[in-house]
């Protein structure tokens, strides 16, 4: 994962209007706890039109599908649904010769409600003067929770052991 990367993505979702939450391992580091990731996890604002400007901005940066679909199907919920219903699909990969060591997971149905938790949502510099949105601290953890995996588990136990040594309960 590099920083430029990061920086890029940031500024060109911004640049579309386009609602997001950082998800994943990346939101775990920036709550403090120390874990390697190697790609980004993205919540997208499930408005079709959202959608279709964050295809075309990331598509920008060279991003494109692993699967060998249209990245513009991406915006489709006919097409999500299908993928969903019909494969297990729960992540969208892309990957870009540009940002090689920076790919994006994007899910392909928020796992909650994306107004609800944009609202709660915590702003984080990337760089400074540049803000990214992070799913708030409750969330990630109720996140990491469900997906029962071992690591996942890991990683909600050390955040919340970092909130309770913080003595705060950002929610």
């Amino acid at each position: 994962m590099q920083r430029r990367s990061i920086e890029a993505i940031v500024q060109v979702l911004d640049a579309a209007k386009v609602r997001y939450l950082i998800t994943g391992e990346l939101a775990v580091v920036a709550y403090g706890h120390l874990r390697f990731t190697a790609d980004m996890d993205l919540v997208l604002d499930p408005e079709s039109g959202a959608l279709e400007r964050a295809v075309r901005a990331l598509s920008a940066l060279g991003y494109r599908p692993r699967a060998p679909v249209a990245f513009a199907d991406f915006a489709d919920p006919e097409k999500r649904a299908g993928w969903i219903h019909e494969k297990g699909l729960t992540v969208f990969s892309v990957f870009s010769s540009e940002h090689p060591a920076t790919e994006i997971d994007l899910f392909v149905e928020a796992p909650f409600d994306f107004e609800a938790a944009y609202a709660r949502a915590e702003r984080f510099d990337v760089t400074p003067g540049l803000r990214a949105s992070f799913v708030c601290l409750a969330d990630l953890i109720e996140m990491k929770r469900k997906t029962g995996r071992a690591q996942d588990l890991q990683d909600a136990e050390a955040l919340e052991a970092l909130q309770r040594r913080e003595g705060t309960n950002r929610e």
